[in-house]
Order: structure tokens, then sequence, then C-alpha cells
């Protein structure tokens, strides 16, 4: 006899998965799991109250994303960063973020309003001294908005995914050394020559505030750069 349709989905497996997932993925933004830390599934599983095969599709998710490492016979591992991954984080960045800036003129209207938006959401949060993880989103939230410009949802689909890489490696470095009313101010400047229709100079302010981002992040790390 043939199987009702669809019988073989399992929406509450699935949930389950895409949770843990997303409880593990907040440990590495917060910070509390350094990079090579090994993720057991044994340990995961009996932390998180699921099952093994559960905690094992989670990881499979994180690995896909690259903020874990899955080795023969060593298991899965947080992402460790490296110069390289950092420099090209960066350069893929500037491909479409540029593009974004240099669609402003053209750019609906509503997508102009996205960025002044997600700029004024960030300041907010620098004023109101909000938390790093909060800081963080928002100052990302900023330059994922940047992308939007282009109104391309695949670009920005681009950009989300190496948002989630970038965050693996702020969460690494020192805070003390992050200064967010200093980047506050940037991305204000950069939306100001947007606003003045200087696109040609923001840019250049654009590049070179990526270009400073990725030596900070080098620094901080102890990296060499590649």
């Amino acid at each position: 006899m043939a199987e009702p349709p669809f019988s073989t989905l399992h929406l509450e497996l699935s949930s389950t998965v895409d949770r843990v997932a997303d409880e593990l993925r907040r440990a590495l933004f917060d910070g509390e799991l350094e990079s090579g830390t090994p993720l057991r599934e044994v340990a995961l599983a009996e932390s998180l109250g699921v099952s093994r095969p559960t905690v094992r599709e989670a990881l499979g998710l994180l690995v896909a994303e690259g903020l874990a490492t899955r080795e023969p016979n060593r298991g899965v591992s947080v992402a460790t960063t490296e110069a390289a991954t950092v420099h090209d984080i960066c350069r893929a960045r500037w491909v479409l973020e540029g593009a974004g800036v240099r669609c402003w003129r053209q750019a609906d209207e509503r997508l102009r309003d996205a960025v002044r938006t997600s700029l004024v959401s960030y300041t907010g949060a620098v004023r109101n001294a909000a938390t790093y993880q909060e800081l963080n989103e928002r100052h990302l939230a900023f330059h994922i908005s940047l992308v939007g410009l282009t109104g391309s949802p695949r670009l920005v689909a681009m950009a989300e995914s190496l948002v989630r890489e970038l965050k693996l490696a702020l969460a690494q470095v020192d805070r003390i050394r992050r200064n967010a009313h200093d980047q506050a101010d940037t991305h204000t400047q950069l939306v100001m020559l947007l606003e003045r229709g200087d696109v040609d100079g923001a840019s250049a302010f654009l590049q070179k505030h990526l270009d400073d981002a990725e030596t900070s992040i080098l620094s901080a790390l102890g990296l060499v750069t590649p």
C-alpha cells in the first residue's frame, strides 16, 4: 500500500535542528566558544536535551556556513579564523557593498530609507550603551543595507552569509579594542556623502573603511597580513 503524500516530512525534527543551530550560533557569536573548541555530539546532546542525530544535523549546518570545521577521525570544532579568510571576506564585502553604494542614485527610495533607518538604529544603540552583541548586530545590519541598494535579494543573501563568518572573527576580537563610537561616526560620514550625491567619495570612503576594518581585526587577533 502506498504511503500517504508527504508522510516522510518531519517538521518537529527540523525545527529542533534549527533551534539547536541557533543556540550554537549564539554561543559562537557571543564568544562563549573559542576557536578550535571541539563540538562533541554527546556532550551537546546532553546539555541541550536533544538527540545526537539532531545535534549532528545542526553541526552540519554550521559546517556548511563556515562556522565550524569537520575533520576525519577528529569530529567537528569551532572554525579557527585565519588571516587569508579575513582578507577574503573583506575583499568580498567591498565587491558587494561597493556595488550597493554605486547604486545610490538610482536605488528605490525605500532602499535608501533602509540605509538611513539602519544607521539611526546603530547610532541609537551606541548612545544607549547597548550590549556588545546588539551593537555588533546593528553595525553589520547597516552594511547589509548598503548591499540592499542593489535591489538584488541574491546579493543580500551573499552579504548575510559573509556577515555570519565575520561575526565569528569579531567574537574573538578583544572587545576593548573595538570603539563603537568611532564606528558610528564613520558610518554617519558615509551616509552624509551619499546624501550629498558624492557617490565617488562615498565609494572611496567605504573602501578605506573596509581596509581599516581588516587591519584592525588582523591586529587584534595577532594574525599576519596575507
